[in-house]
């Protein structure tokens, strides 16, 4: 539940941790008995027990379409991340892995620990997609495929520029979100809403390109080479390299190209809440909205913030609690959107060469979130009058109750190597 201390500090998040233990407990005694979704539900729930736990609000038939649809992308992300594969191997695993999910019989050794497992005993997963109804298969299929075929071409292609962070981030994300409102509806749970394909573009760009940023430590001193998707075009501009952001002696302008890159991301929040607003059924916008809170809510944490460059940071489990357990309609998700949004806005340096561009855009963010959230004024603020202080968040390597399962939440992409 996190450390005693900080629960202590907060009191007010001590309910809302009990609660989102006790649905987490609840949830995994929910496995379905069928040997092939009991492998499924449990591999999901030891990749992440938030996510697994928001999956299985859903109902039976759209929640097993999405438990399958996530661990075929995880296990195609795998593929990819394995640095040990060769690149004549990998390139045709990831263009054909549409095609071996329909056999029972497919398997590859490659990952660590709980993917490794995953991949070796794939069959399961294939056992189960093929009892989806022919219509989810048809979407997985093709979200597999685009994806497949994207992750081949950024095999050896580096991210230089805006427009190439945007097609990575399009092919380890966006699809996922594409894929993720074709499933909603397939299920005729939902309906189609104006631009909803670049609308949901657009969402998974943004928990993507949240990922990217909060990630870069680790990928920038993964072994044997580092992977890095942050574009030229932005770090260019402060450093000459892209390993200079972790030297002490350049963290001011560490600092202002990791600004220049969450304004960057900040381009596309504005999509993420129109794209909730047209979400009809309260489960799916519970499922939907809360990793986005969270990736704002990163964000908020990361602006400005040189730490991102020394250590690991997540926000505080018991702040994530308390969203999880706030979230139920699109009001609640306009208030938390508005909180963090007014947290980043105190963060903001009117010396940093992008605070404009940053400050017009976080009130773009509140215009809308007044928009369709009612009076926001109204309703209890989720981070109470703590927004200047950095006691929301806590600094560590691992974060159970926000584990992600990859940059977006389902499978993406993060092998682009710096040569």
């Amino acid at each position: 539940m996190g450390s005693l201390s900080t629960i202590l500090r907060h009191p007010d998040e001590i309910y809302p941790l009990l609660k989102l233990k006790l649905a987490i407990t609840k949830a995994q005694k929910q496995i379905p008995l069928d040997p092939h979704l009991t492998f499924c539900y449990s591999t999901l729930n030891k990749v992440s027990k938030t996510f697994s736990l928001i999956i299985q609000q859903l109902g039976t038939e759209l929640r097993d379409a999405v438990c399958l649809f996530y661990l075929i992308l995880r296990a195609l992300d795998t593929v990819e991340d394995d640095t040990s594969i060769p690149t004549e191997i990998k390139v045709p695993i990831l263009i054909a892995f549409h095609r071996h999910i329909y056999d029972r019989d497919w398997h590859f050794v490659c990952g660590e620990e709980k993917y490794k497992v995953l991949m070796e005993q794939f069959h399961h997963v294939s056992a189960a997609f093929l009892e989806l109804e022919k219509g989810y298969q048809e979407i997985i299929e093709d979200i597999t495929k685009r994806m497949g075929a994207g992750m081949a071409k950024f095999i050896s292609k580096e991210v230089e520029t805006v427009d190439d962070y945007d097609e990575y981030c399009h092919y380890a994300a966006g699809l996922v979100g594409l894929g993720m409102s074709k499933l909603l509806l397939s299920s005729e749970l939902e309906t189609v809403t104006p631009n909803w394909e670049q609308l949901s573009n657009s969402t998974g760009l943004f928990l993507q390109k949240t990922n990217i940023i909060k990630d870069y430590l680790e990928d920038v001193n993964e072994i044997p080479k580092p992977r890095m998707f942050w574009p030229r075009e932005i770090w260019g501009k402060y450093v000459d390299k892209l390993e200079d952001l972790k030297d002490e002696d350049k963290s001011t302008k560490a600092v202002q190209c990791l600004n220049d890159m969450i304004t960057n991301a900040l381009i596309h929040v504005e999509d993420c809440l129109k794209s909730m607003a047209a979400l009809r059924d309260p489960a799916i916008l519970h499922s939907c909205s809360i990793p986005l809170i969270v990736a704002i809510g990163t964000l908020a944490l990361c602006y400005n913030n040189v730490q991102v460059f020394r250590g690991s940071l997540k926000l505080r489990r018991g702040l994530i609690a308390k969203v999880f357990d706030r979230t139920k309609t699109m009001d609640d998700v306009c208030g938390a959107f508005y909180d963090f949004s007014c947290m980043l806005e105190t963060k903001v340096d009117k010396k940093d060469p992008n605070a404009m561009k940053t400050l017009n855009r976080l009130e773009t963010i509140k215009k809308v979130c007044r928009e369709y959230g009612g009076d926001i004024h109204q309703r209890k603020s989720y981070v109470n009058d703590e927004i200047q202080s950095n006691a929301l968040f806590v600094k560590t390597a691992d974060c159970s109750a926000c584990a992600s399962t990859g940059h977006s939440g389902l499978g993406v992409s993060k092998t682009q190597k710096i040569t």
